[in-house]
């Protein structure tokens, strides 16, 4: 299944707020509308719109998705948090939790199109893993840092999670440490997600 690129609003009124897909909020009401159509929902039902809440906020496909849930399931700890990990820690997430990018569709664009670089290097993997005391910076030309100037001076100036640093006038962030899951920008039951793909793990 390939990544989506259909109408957002509509995925917002069914899931709800998804910070990473788009940054423009649907008309009050429409979502209330839409849920009092659904009337009860099955098990399977709400495991699948955890697990597509994930998938549309990170902006992944279905064989993305499934990938890094096996990837944390192999590692140590509770797999639903080491998934939430895994995705936080994607450069593309990463500048869009800077605000080095207005969406997370922005982030990997600015990635693919070689605007970023890591510790110096130019990297064009959006999945790229950040790690702990990565330097995170715009390449040094007038059109990479214009894009950038122009994203931060629109983000809403929020707290920045603590495993972040920004230093905005040098156009670079600084990851300090892997993401403590209570500041994770997404309302989302990560356990349902491990749930919906048990038996294909």
């Amino acid at each position: 299944m390939s990544r989506y690129r259909g109408p957002r609003f509509k995925k917002i009124r069914r899931l709800g707020t998804l910070p990473g897909l788009t940054s423009k909020q649907p008309k009050v009401g429409s979502n209330l509308r839409n849920q009092s159509r659904s009337g009860k929902k099955s098990q399977y039902r709400i495991r699948l719109e955890e697990k597509q809440k994930l998938r549309f906020h990170y902006g992944l496909t279905e064989r993305q998705l499934l990938k890094y849930v096996r990837i944390a399931a192999k590692a140590k700890g509770s797999t639903g948090q080491v998934l939430l990990q895994l995705l936080e820690m994607r450069l593309d997430n990463i500048l869009f939790r800077l605000g080095m990018a207005s969406t997370i569709p922005r982030a990997r664009q600015l990635v693919n199109h070689r605007h970023i670089l890591v510790n110096g290097r130019i990297v064009d993997i959006p999945s790229y893993r950040c790690k702990p005391r990565d330097i995170i910076t715009a390449r040094d030309e007038q059109k990479s840092r214009a894009m950038i100037q122009k994203y931060l001076e629109s983000s809403p100036q929020e707290e920045l999670p603590k495993h972040l640093t920004l230093y905005p006038l040098q156009y670079k962030g600084l990851v300090n440490q892997i993401i403590d899951n209570k500041r994770i920008g997404l309302k989302i039951n990560e356990l349902l997600v491990v749930e919906y793909y048990s038996r294909q793990t």
